[in-house]
């Protein structure tokens, strides 16, 4: 078996077809093609279901990945840890942060961790965290910061508490609820609510305390990033629920503080095994 063969496969999965994955490894589609099949036959198993219209993963060709993913991570870590035993950090840093995150403050520590560290490149992205928790498990994140519902557990991963904090309501300019110092839950349900998409942990954080105070959360906007969230709020269409910490940013809205609040625990996650990359990144933060 070739770690180009490897290669292939994990671009066919992650790309969705063989085209895709041809034109990313700078092939030929039917040179891929043949090298794959090679290896299905050197296996004696088929990796991957195909149809004029669909490819799909069998179950030997998810076994295959999951273990490809690990070998490859190995294979260019194996300079990374020569330098890094001779005292220089170099390689490849992949980073990945919610977009509420205020505290701690990601750039500042990637400016200082660059500064110490000039060989290594990184990788900077913003998702969800559930999201950010898949690519952890698939290793195309290195270290990610994550909010959580309080009591989350984070398996097959490293991970430690950096702040827990309440949510407060995020409330147009001229809302009737900012003339209250502090609104009750049962006050926000009286509004159209704005909130991440269903599933996502920053919507849990909200439906699991409304849940617990026995009332119904009906969420009329879903959005996708916290700018969108509070355009909406701003322009009056809803309200919404955002960290206490993120509300000095924000202009044309006005927050309260919300009696028995939601809260969220942000995370650190990396891997078991973390690179000198990541080590060096996580020394930054004391962890």
């Amino acid at each position: 078996m070739k770690l180009r063969q490897i290669e292939y496969v994990l671009a066919v999965a992650e790309e969705g077809s063989f085209t895709a994955a041809a034109r990313r490894c700078h092939i030929v589609q039917s040179a891929l093609s043949h090298q794959v099949a090679q290896l299905e036959q050197q296996l004696g198993t088929i990796l991957f279901e195909r149809n004029s219209r669909s490819l799909r993963l069998t179950p030997a060709g998810e076994a295959f990945v999951e273990s490809g993913r690990r070998a490859l991570d190995a294979v260019r870590r194996i300079e990374d840890e020569v330098a890094a035993r001779s005292g220089e950090v170099r390689g490849r840093l992949s980073l990945g942060t919610i977009s509420t995150l205020t505290e701690p403050d990601v750039i500042g520590l990637t400016a200082q961790f660059h500064r110490r560290y000039p060989h290594v490149d990184i990788e900077m992205s913003m998702d969800g965290s559930e999201r950010m928790i898949d690519r952890m498990h698939e290793h195309s994140l290195d270290l990610a910061f994550v909010g959580l519902w309080p009591g989350v557990v984070i398996e097959r991963l490293e991970s430690a508490e950096l702040c827990e904090e309440e949510l407060v309501a995020l409330l147009p300019r001229e809302h009737p609820l900012t003339q209250c110092r502090r609104v009750g839950l049962e006050q926000l349900t009286e509004w159209p609510m704005a909130d991440f998409g269903e599933g996502s942990g920053a919507r849990q954080q909200s439906e699991e305390a409304f849940a617990a105070a026995g009332l119904r959360y009906a969420v009329r906007f879903e959005v996708s990033t916290i700018s969108l969230l509070v355009d909406i709020v701003r322009r009056g269409l809803a309200i919404g629920l955002i960290p206490a910490s993120l509300a000095p940013r924000l202009a044309g809205v006005c927050t309260r503080p919300v009696r028995e609040a939601p809260r969220r625990v942000v995370r650190a996650v990396w891997h078991p095994n973390p690179t000198p990359a990541t080590r060096a990144f996580l020394a930054l933060l004391d962890l």
